[in-house]
């Protein structure tokens, strides 16, 4: 019997499942209201029913009540709209659960993209010479943010973990319990985690899934593509932004920096004593035995005490683990060789420092930290900068910073902003000296927007805490449109700079750019933030080649599309050879860690994906290379793209229409992050202020996903008007990349549904807005269709389009609460005299709602 195709995979082990333990879960007593899990498939009927004859949500929530529930006060009507949200939640989860628990089934392990497939076609073509110079210097390295996209409390994401379990042994007795106790287990947190919390929740998938997953696919590129060789390069790494990552963030403080970092630490040790405790039951021969019982207690020890002066060292550990690993060979017929080179592999990847904890500011803030200490150092007469620094240019600042040396007193320093600051970069020392360089090495300077920029931190690490050789990074993020415009030359001053260029040297003459995708998007719109980061690679490798300078690419990326997310390996597979490629490094952040690599199924697969594109791309880079007709057609696109977003952007109702028709406002309430939603103090919305998360979150909430394809539409349909349509059909046959971007947009309309705000278009205020968003969702969804020759959106990827189908049909009452909730809102804030009380309820009713409906969308990924 052949495999069955995937979508009928997913019928199978993840639809119908979740219509049987749904239907187990909707009967559970676990509520005061009895039979809300009888009346929820009633109100979903009535929301479907009622969007399909064409009412409004508010309507339908009316209707529902008059038709089933006529005797209930309104009191009672709205604790039963919250009891809903509860079951949704909870039904998002069993959905995650099951989903997660088919991943193997539905996803071919051994198919395209997988290693196994990759060694396979390699050898066939007899490339695997080639193949294994490649993983030589090739790299991926997954950096987790703490940016909150989740709101699953840890409690939840441990049910999620043993439910997933249960529904793989189909184990009823304990799926039933866990339902119960999902039931119970409250998903609202009552305050703000601290950046430590948010460390500590993010530490839980380096400890429970990437030891292992890591660990096994580094196994087998040892064993399969290097015939068990040792390999210098570690292949896959790991970031970590949660305690570093101080952009916006007041409560990242040095204190946290470094509490976290030992918390890494003490995580890894504790992992490697686990380990080889079980090593220690099988290491039972002579000349063995001792040595690794040493080797438990060091670890036990240490990982109790991360700060022991006497703890074990990581030469001692790894030396330690070769000698043994020899002895077994030369005595011991190497029994349980694998097992001990698999942890010593394992040490090889993570050091003493499990991920790297990059720490990150805005070039603004950095600059008033800088002006702040030169003031206070030419008061206190210190000779390290000259009297008139300020009075200078910047290229004579420039040349001062690069020449700059001597030693900052930090007890000169009393404003508390500016010596959190430096103590930070004192505790990226102390860091290196603790867990070794690994454990911190990288500055991001987010914003970045000229050399200055990055030659300040540049003199204040070395003035702080490097005098004598600076072991740190500095990776400038540009973001906007304009900077990415500008980035090659600012590059080019910093790699001709005489104190930088000596500095990339010791460091292996390689430079770290990041590029930020979700302010791209939010400043310039889908089409044009992905083609203006890749006309910025291009710039950027080729003035880093002309320097004789390997440039690595750190992608900023969200989960949805929106965010430059999306079908990530296909994207770095598609690049071609005029984009440095040799690192693959991206952020990964809230449900797309969980839904990507949330299980060791899927965290295996993903990874692999993402080692195998980076190589595919390598190996095959001359297909993807964009002839001088498509590299036109696609710039015109993105100008015509840019210039209807920017238009967009600027009507006079595009802010009130974030501030009061959408959920915006309500980011803040929802104690998911520990960083506020927006970076300026002004109580008016500005719109630099707003983070790209709340920003793409509103237009997901509404169901309108505006970021994901405002602009594609109008941009295609002027080669349609021009009877050149031919010209985008040849881009997009002959483009893997603009295929890339197609498919992604795609799936940001497969996420539309305009039935729900529909009602907006007859707003005397923002009816004619609403209508501008729903043309361009219309002309879009029309023209994507005719490009691809499809039917229907997703045709081609049948499982991840029912997978959506299904989460947003389970979100769809909750959407329905939500805009009633909004319109209530509205109405009573309208009325002569405002009822506060009400007014608080119906805003509880928004906030929660937010919930449920992100979690649904982790498919986004």
């Amino acid at each position: 019997m052949g495999t069955q195709p995937k979508l009928t995979r997913f019928n199978q082990e993840v639809l119908s499942k979740y219509q049987i333990y749904n239907s187990i879960f909707m009967t559970l007593p676990f509520d005061t209201i009895s039979k809300t899990g009888v009346l929820l498939p009633l109100f979903h009927e009535t929301c479907k029913k009622g969007f399909e004859r064409g009412d409004d949500p508010t309507t339908i929530v009316d209707t529902f009540f008059s038709k089933y529930q006529g005797r209930r006060s309104k009191e009672s009507q709205i604790n039963l709209l919250f009891r809903f949200i509860q079951y949704i939640e909870r039904q998002v989860v069993l959905f995650d659960a099951i989903e997660d628990a088919a991943f193997p089934t539905v996803n071919n392990m051994d198919g395209i993209g997988t290693l196994r497939s990759l060694k396979e076609s390699v050898t066939s073509e007899g490339h695997l010479e080639m193949l294994r110079q490649y993983l030589e210097e090739f790299k991926v390295r997954i950096v987790l943010t703490a940016h909150p996209t989740q709101f699953y409390p840890g409690a939840v994401l441990g049910i999620i973990t043993d439910l997933t379990e249960a529904i793989q042994n189909n184990d009823l007795l304990l799926i039933n319990d866990l339902l119960a106790q999902l039931g119970k287990t409250p998903f609202f947190k009552h305050t703000k985690p601290t950046p430590y919390d948010e460390a500590i929740s993010l530490i839980w998938y380096l400890e429970n899934v990437f030891y292992y997953s890591f660990g096994t696919i580094y196994d087998y590129i040892q064993q399969n593509i290097f015939d068990g060789k040792h390999i210098n390069n570690d292949i896959i790494n790991l970031g970590f932004w949660p305690g570093g990552d101080r952009d916006g963030n007041p409560f990242v403080t040095p204190e946290i920096t470094l509490k976290v970092a030992n918390r890494l630490k003490m995580t890894i040790l504790k992992n490697y004593y686990k380990s080889v405790r079980t090593l220690r039951r099988r290491l039972t021969f002579r000349d063995v035995e001792e040595r690794i019982s040493a080797l438990e207690a060091q670890l036990y020890n240490a990982f109790v005490d991360v700060n022991a002066e006497d703890n074990i060292t990581l030469e001692h550990f790894q030396s330690e683990l070769k000698f043994i690993l020899d002895t077994i060979e030369e005595k011991h017929q190497s029994l349980y060789y694998k097992e001990v080179n698999s942890l010593l592999n394992k040490v090889h990847l993570f050091g003493f420092h499990f991920a790297t904890l990059d720490i990150r500011q805005d070039s603004r803030a950095h600059d008033k930290v800088f002006t702040a200490m030169v003031d206070t150092l030419i008061e206190s007469g210190s000779d390290i900068f000259p009297i008139n620094y300020n009075e200078l240019s910047e290229q004579e600042q420039v040349k001062i910073l690069s020449e700059v040396e001597g030693k900052v007193d930090l007890s000169l320093i009393k404003d508390e902003e500016v010596l959190k600051a430096l103590n930070t970069i004192k505790v990226i020392k102390e860091i290196q000296t603790n867990n070794g360089e690994r454990a911190a090495n990288r500055y991001i300077i987010s914003n970045n927007q000229t050399t200055l920029n990055v030659m300040q931190l540049f003199a204040m690490l070395k003035l702080v805490a490097f005098q004598d050789e600076l072991t740190v990074d500095i990776g400038p993020l540009f973001e906007t449109i304009t900077d990415l415009e500008n980035a090659h030359l600012v590059m080019e001053e910093l790699y001709t700079n005489p104190a930088y260029k000596v500095h990339l040297k010791a460091r292996g003459n390689r430079q770290t750019i990041m590029l930020g995708f979700s302010d791209g998007t939010k400043d310039g719109g889908y089409l044009m933030a992905n083609w203006a980061i890749f006309k910025a690679k291009e710039r950027l490798t080729e003035v880093s080649r002309k320097y004789d300078v390997t440039v690595i690419f750190f992608d900023g990326r969200g989960g949805p599309p929106a965010r430059g997310g999306g079908k990530t390996h296909q994207f770095y597979a598609s690049l071609g050879p005029t984009i440095e490629d040799k690192e693959v490094q991206l952020t990964i952040q809230g449900q797309t860690i969980s839904s990507n690599f949330g299980t060791l199924d899927s965290s295996q697969y993903n990874l692999e994906q993402l080692i195998s594109s980076g190589l595919n791309n390598q190996m095959h880079e001359d297909v993807n290379r964009m002839s001088p007709d498509n590299v036109a057609v696609m710039d015109d696109l993105a100008k015509i793209s840019l210039k209807t977003y920017m238009d967009f952007k600027g009507h006079p109702m595009f802010i009130p229409y974030l501030e009061r028709m959408s959920t915006l406002k309500y980011y803040a309430k929802t104690n998911i992050g520990s960083r506020p939603s927006k970076r300026g103090k002004s109580d008016k919305l500005i719109f630099s202020d707003l983070r790209a998360i709340p920003f793409v979150g509103s237009w997901s909430q509404l169901k309108q996903n505006v970021p994901g394809f405002f602009g594609v539409g109008t941009a295609l349909k002027t080669y349609e008007d021009a009877g050149e349509f031919d010209k985008v059909k040849h881009l997009y046959k002959s483009s893997n990349f603009f295929r890339t971007l197609i498919a992604n947009s795609m799936m940001s309309l497969s996420k539309s549904f305009f039935d729900l705000t529909k009602y907006m278009a007859d707003d005397p205020e923002f009816g004619e807005f609403w209508k501008i968003i729903y043309t361009e969702y219309e002309t879009t969804k029309r023209l994507l269709l005719k490009l691809t020759g499809f039917k229907t959106l997703m045709e081609d990827e049948p499982a991840g389009k029912a997978s959506i189908e299904v989460r947003e049909s389970i979100v769809l009452p909750l959407l329905t609460i939500q805009q009633y909730a909004l319109k209530k809102i509205q109405e009573l804030e309208k009325a002569e005299v405002r009822d506060e009380q009400q007014i608080e309820i119906f805003e509880k009713i928004v906030t929660r709602s937010l919930f449920g409906n992100i979690n649904a969308s982790r498919n986004s990924a």
